[in-house]
């Protein structure tokens, strides 16, 4: 007998499958529009200097072991996090009300919360916006939560956010329901609420007693300015909510595979904060019982030093100028050829990702004929657009909305 006889085969995960579809072509013109990974201008990873500097030194430091880390992870590490995400100056850290957990990267932060929520306070319906990133909906229902709800997010008319149906299905959401958001440069869309936006979205929230649990996995990615990445976090929490953010340095510091993220806490009452990070504890525990060290010790090594903290953010406006100017060339090429319909969202948009506006068969033509690896959903990573290869996507692009036309 097989204990395993009755497991039927998975689907495959769409972006890692185009992935090793991609390795495998021998088209020399192919393109890799599908991986969130920063790549240069010649289309190669980057490690960021600031970060080969950090490894070396830590790499010298002879005072460091490999000693497990406590449950809840390099204490230095989550509280430089929360400070960067939160603001050195928020009352929430003044007055003791927020902390933060070290996770395996963004969404180990989201499993953690996730599960603390569904297991500890018993909540068990959540939101995410339509579409979202792709792990979301799985994350939650592994973690214990029951009913998967989306929100209303963008609107493929006008290329845009579609505020009036996010705040419809805010308001028709039961109380204590979880809702997930994007702190910046929405994946996939690349569309982001307005400041004013988001005040209405608060509004709703607080008027609702829903719960916001914010996802921030590009923080000073996006705009190439960390405070301006994370106004809608800090806005919220000047508003007095109690909420939960699941931190990411995959792309921010380009530790992918260091699997580096924070869970920022912020509570109402600071009493309360023993008993939660004791939960945590044990939720953590159950898990994978504590995190490395290695990236978490490259970003404090960071976030500590002044002269490095600059190197820093010197980087990442390298890579957010790297991918606008994309935009910019992108949107500027398919003008250039009077491709079919309005192009101006490829340059509203920000951020990793953009909602290109193909439909499925369209992206599947540009996989098939051009050999431009991109999600069904019309999905593109900007990273992935190149000086060398922009007018190819753009001619691609241009050919397949007149061979395959659809409302536009």
């Amino acid at each position: 007998m097989s204990w395993f006889s009755g497991v039927q085969q998975g689907p495959p995960i769409e972006v890692f499958a185009l992935t090793k579809q991609f390795t495998e072509d021998s088209f020399p013109q192919k393109v890799n529009l599908g991986v969130g990974a920063y790549r240069s201008d010649e289309g190669k990873p980057w490690v960021l200097p600031v970060v080969r500097i950090a490894e070396k030194a830590l790499a010298n430091d002879d005072s460091l072991n490999k000693e497990y880390l406590p449950v809840l992870g390099l204490e230095i590490f989550s509280s430089l996090s929360t400070k960067m995400l939160l603001g050195e100056d928020s009352p929430a850290l003044t007055q003791n009300k927020a902390f933060g957990v070290q996770c395996l990267s963004g969404t180990g932060a989201l499993r953690v919360g996730a599960e603390f929520l569904a297991r500890k306070l018993e909540k068990t319906v959540f939101y995410f916006s339509k579409p979202t990133w792709g792990n979301h909906r799985l994350v939650f229902l592994s973690a214990g939560f029951q009913d998967a709800r989306e929100y209303r997010y963008w609107n493929g008319e006008t290329r845009g956010l579609d505020i009036d149906g996010f705040l419809e299905d805010l308001n028709n959401a039961p109380e204590g329901a979880v809702i997930i958001l994007h702190a910046c440069a929405h994946n996939p869309t690349g569309c982001d609420p307005t400041q004013e936006q988001w005040k209405q979205i608060a509004s709703v929230i607080k008027d609702k007693k829903l719960f916001p649990f914010f996802d921030s996995a590009y923080q000073g990615f996006a705009s190439g300015d960390l405070d301006k990445d994370a106004w809608a976090v800090r806005y919220f929490v000047t508003q007095g909510f109690e909420l939960f953010c699941a931190q990411s340095y995959a792309k921010n510091f380009g530790l992918y595979n260091e699997r580096t993220g924070n869970l920022s806490v912020v509570m109402n009452n600071p009493s309360e904060v023993p008993a939660v990070k004791s939960q945590i504890t044990l939720t953590v525990r159950g898990m994978y019982s504590n995190p490395p060290s290695h990236g978490a010790r490259i970003v404090s090594h960071v976030l500590s030093n002044k002269e490095l903290y600059n190197q820093w953010r010197d980087n990442i406006k390298t890579m957010s100028s790297r991918i606008i100017e994309m935009r910019k060339r992108l949107r500027e090429e398919l003008e250039r050829l009077g491709t079919p319909g309005s192009w101006n969202h490829i340059t509203d948009q920000i951020g990793m990702f953009s909602y290109t506006g193909l439909n499925e068969a369209q992206s599947e033509h540009m996989v098939k004929k051009h050999h431009i690896y991109m999600l069904k959903s019309g999905r593109i990573s900007m990273c992935g657009l190149t000086p060398s290869n922009v007018e190819y996507v753009a001619k691609s692009i241009n050919e397949t909305l007149s061979t395959l036309p659809s409302k536009y």
